[in-house]
């Protein structure tokens, strides 16, 4: 398996998992697939960036591997280098920054 087909496979799988789950896609297709499917195991599905990746990166992860060993880590990989690319790419990201101050009393 070639190095840069695993990275052009992550990118790939999270620009798909950004669009299904964060935006409203072009003439709000996506939006609208969102309204559609409601309330179930679908449409929460796309509610939740992590889960949806690992649905997402299943049929690449498939396809760069060789064995079924390799397949099921390129399948995890996929999905972890997505989730990375997420977290750095987000503006609002709930975790904060640790902070640390010490206490000046005397």
């Amino acid at each position: 398996m070639d190095f840069s087909l695993l990275i052009v496979c992550a990118v790939a799988v999270w620009r798909l998992t950004h669009l299904l789950s964060k935006e409203d896609g072009p003439f709000d297709l996506i939006f609208l697939l969102r309204r559609q499917l409601g309330q179930g195991f679908f449409g929460n599905l796309l509610d939740c960036f992590y889960c949806l990746s690992l649905w997402i990166s299943f049929p690449a992860g498939w396809w760069l591997g060789n064995d079924w060993i390799t397949k099921m880590v390129c399948w995890l990989a996929l999905s972890g280098i997505a989730c990375l690319l997420e977290k750095l790419s987000s503006k609002n990201d709930p975790t904060p920054p640790a902070f640390y101050e010490e206490d000046k009393k005397l």
